[in-house]
């Protein structure tokens, strides 16, 4: 009988599987810290004999390669992927045997051009246990499919239309009870569409709720995927390129620990010295020009949007296994080895030198001050350009946070409020803000409560 093991990476929005009959195993789209992988093939008794990819990923550095290294599993990938390095290569049609099960490779372009999907199915079972497993990577989601702009933007037209063909020809081949096993639409911005979320879902589920599948009007689906594609980070200019490559092996070793005197060094220096301790912490009081990113599951996301790709970087943590919780979120995106780590009090780490805060509010603060200050505050508005069209602060200044850095010419030279959705984004542009000497004010607030006082415009 086929058993499939989720494996969740939910900081990404990810999901990678362990398909085995109960002694060999195969592992589809596996991230890149394989030791949580290893773990559960020991802890289940299988031996994997494959590795398969969807797709050359956008949106994190594969293990895929390592683990097959170090295991001696059969590494399969598209054979029109111009990868550098040895690996089974398919093409659509092939069928591939581990243990009792056969893997069935088909072509789904739309998310990449070489996307496939794997069709899992175990020969020794009847019945109901027979029922086939699709692994869609990002093509079919629940509810959804992947976006299509992440390979080249003037071709997300073309992209999109197949994109449309490969979720129909899916559901249209492969029988209602098959179960579905996207590895994104759990919140990666790899993901498109209404999505119509879910934990699980089957081909028929799918035929019910999918939008791919349920708007007949080929145009119309690409014309509502297109308009609906909102910005990505900017790390994911460097993963394929790193998953073509052959990713090296991860070190997750601990990062050497740097005194006092280092970290303001290197803050000198201009390097990034990440605080990851909550942004409430972080507000009440931090190392001047340090930054604050909260280790949390939009941590890694975050980081690898704001940051110089390729800026030294040293991460500051409540204790040891916060620095090592930041380490494994970050090797996921290519972000391997920080330059050291520094753990403990704020005081202790400044070690005399002079330290920084601001004030943290409310949006019920920013109403009910309004008209009381000689001279209003600037609204910052952090949040994506579709969030702010959707509504805003009137008067708001609109800088999504990828941007701010770049931008600060544009800032006046008063009091900040900063906010965004729900003040993750927020606290790392207050953050970014104080850097630069601004007077901040971190709104730690639900946007929502904005426009329940009013203070928004549509």
């Amino acid at each position: 009988m086929l058993t499939v093991e989720v494996i969740a990476t939910e900081e990404l929005g990810d999901r990678s599987y362990l398909a085995h009959d109960g002694a060999a195993a195969v592992v589809v789209d596996p991230q890149r810290d394989i030791d949580r992988i290893e773990a559960l093939l020991a802890e289940r008794g299988l031996t994997l004999e494959m590795v398969v990819e969807t797709h050359i990923h956008n949106d994190y550095v594969t293990g895929g390669y390592q683990l097959a290294a170090r295991t001696g599993a059969r590494y399969v990938v598209n054979a029109d992927d111009p990868v550098t390095f040895d690996r089974v290569a398919v093409h659509a049609g092939d069928e591939l045997t581990v243990g009792t099960m056969t893997v069935r490779v088909v072509a789904t372009p739309g998310h990449t051009f070489t996307h496939l999907a794997y069709v899992i199915s175990d020969d020794s079972a009847d019945g109901a246990d027979a029922a086939p497993a699709v692994f869609t990577g990002g093509s079919l989601l629940y509810g959804s499919v992947g976006r299509t702009d992440l390979v080249d933007a003037a071709r997300t037209d073309e992209l999109t239309r197949a994109q449309y063909h490969s979720a129909r020809h899916l559901a249209e081949s492969l029988p209602g009870e098959a179960a579905v096993y996207p590895t994104h639409g759990f919140g990666s911005f790899c993901s498109a569409g209404s999505a119509a979320g879910g934990a699980d879902g089957t081909i028929a589920d799918e035929r019910a709720r999918n939008d791919a599948l349920l708007e007949p009007d080929e145009d119309a689906f690409v014309a509502r995927l297109v308009a609906g594609l909102t910005a990505y980070p900017a790390y994911y200019a460097h993963m394929a390129p790193a998953n073509l490559a052959g990713p090296a092996a991860v070190d997750l070793s601990p990062l050497p620990t740097l005194e006092p005197r280092e970290l303001a060094k290197r803050i000198a220096a201009g390097e990034w010295v990440v605080d990851l301790r909550d942004r409430t912490a972080y507000a009440a009081e931090h190392l001047t020009g340090s930054i604050g990113i909260g280790l949390g599951p939009q941590f890694a996301t975050w980081l690898g949007w704001v940051i110089p790709w390729g800026t030294p970087l040293t991460l500051i943590g409540e204790s040891p296994d916060q620095v090592a919780e930041a380490q494994r979120q970050l090797v996921r995106i290519g972000i391997d080895r920080p330059e050291g780590q520094a753990t403990g009090t704020i005081d202790v780490l400044a070690d005399g030198q002079p330290t920084r805060s601001y004030a943290t509010a409310t949006f019920e603060d920013l109403h009910a001050g309004r008209g009381d200050r000689a001279e209003d505050p600037v609204i910052v508005d952090v949040r994506r350009g579709d969030e702010y069209a959707v509504a805003h602060i009137h008067g708001a200044l609109h800088i999504p946070l990828p941007e701010l850095a770049a931008r600060l010419d544009e800032i006046p030279d008063r009091q900040l409020w900063v906010h965004c959705q729900s003040a993750y984004r927020a606290s790392v542009g207050a953050s970014l803000l104080d850097r630069a000497g601004f007077d901040v004010v971190l709104i730690a607030d639900e946007f929502p409560h904005a426009q329940e006082l009013g203070l928004t415009a549509p």
